[in-house]
C-alpha cells in the first residue's frame, strides 16, 4: 500500500453525516481556529485501523499524506510517524546508532511539516510521542541547548499549532519525571491570548504536578497564579482537593 492508495481508500470511507459533525466540532467556520479545514468524516479508530494496515509505508511517502487536504489523511500521516518513532525508541534501541539516525529523520520530517498539524487533535495525538520523546533520547542533531532552540522556535512561531506543540510535547517529559520542559514553556506562554493555549498550558501543568510533584506545581502557582488566565489556572488545579482549588481561584490581592 503506497500513499496514494491510502488516500484513495480513506476517501472511499467518506461519511457525509459524520463529516458535518466534525466540521462543527473542530471549528472550521469563517473566523474560527479551524477555518478552511476539510474532513472526510472518519472517526479516529477508523484512521488508526488504516495506520495499522499501512505500518510498513516508506518514510519517504509520509509527506504526501501530511500534505493532503483531508484532516484524517494528515492524521494518518502523523500517526504513522508516531508508530515508526515508537518502534525505534524502545529501551533496546535507545542508544542504537541506526535507530538514533532514523529517529532524527522522523523528527526532522515532523518539524518540516509541523504546520500541517493544523488543529489541536493533530498536535495532541502526535507531538508528545515524537518530539516530546525525542527530548529524552540520544540524538545526532544537537545537545540539550539545541533541543531548547527547536522548542523555542516553535514557541515563538506565529503559528498557533506550533506554539501548542512547544508546550504539549512536555506531556511525555513530565511522564518520565522531567518537569523542566513544562515549566519553561508554561512560563513562556503565560500571557498567550488564545483560549486553546490557556487550556493546553493548564493541562500540561496539571500533568506535571500529577506525574512529577504537586509541590513544584504549587511553587509555580505561587509565582504566577495572579497573572494566569482563569481557564489556565482552572485546568492546572483540577486534580487538587476542592478546598485547595477554591483557595487558588480566589482573586489575588
Amino acid at each position: 500500500m503506497n500513499a496514494q492508495e491510502i488516500i484513495e481508500y480513506m476517501e472511499s470511507l467518506r461519511n457525509e453525516e459524520q463529516r458535518e459533525v466534525l466540521m462543527r466540532f473542530f471549528k472550521t467556520g469563517e473566523g474560527e481556529y479551524g477555518y478552511g479545514d476539510e474532513f472526510l468524516g472518519l472517526k479516529v479508530p477508523e484512521t488508526r485501523e488504516v495506520v495499522k494496515a499501512a505500518g510498513d509505508l516508506p518514510l519517504s511517502e509520509v509527506p504526501e499524506l501530511l500534505l493532503s487536504r483531508w484532516h484524517e489523511v494528515r492524521l494518518c500521516g502523523l500517526l504513522l510517524l508516531v508508530l515508526k518513532f515508537e518502534m525505534l525508541a524502545t529501551k533496546r534501541l535507545e542508544n542504537n546508532a541506526e535507530a538514533i539516525a532514523k529517529r532524527d529523520e522522523i523528527v526532522t520530517i515532523y518539524l518540516q511539516y509541523a504546520e500541517q498539524a493544523n488543529n489541536w487533535d493533530l498536535v495532541d495525538l502526535s507531538v508528545h510521542k515524537i518530539l516530546g520523546h525525542w527530548l529524552l533520547l540520544p540524538t545526532n542533531l544537537g545537545d540539550r541547548a539545541y533541543k531548547i532552540k527547536v522548542l523555542d522556535e516553535l514557541a515563538a512561531s506565529p503559528c498557533l499549532w506550533k506554539q501548542r506543540m512547544s508546550i504539549v510535547c512536555s506531556w511525555k517529559t513530565s511522564q518520565q519525571g522531567d518537569p523542566s520542559w513544562c515549566l519553561r514553556y508554561a512560563e513562556i506562554h503565560l500571557h498567550h491570548p488564545h483560549d486553546l493555549m490557556h487550556k493546553a498550558v493548564g493541562w500540561m501543568l496539571r500533568e506535571m504536578g500529577k506525574r512529577v510533584s504537586m509541590d513544584l506545581l504549587r511553587d509555580f502557582l505561587q509565582l504566577h497564579a495572579h497573572e494566569m488566565p482563569r481557564t489556565m489556572l482552572r485546568y492546572a488545579i483540577e486534580k487538587m482537593r476542592e478546598k485547595e482549588r477554591k483557595e487558588w481561584m480566589k482573586p489575588q490581592a
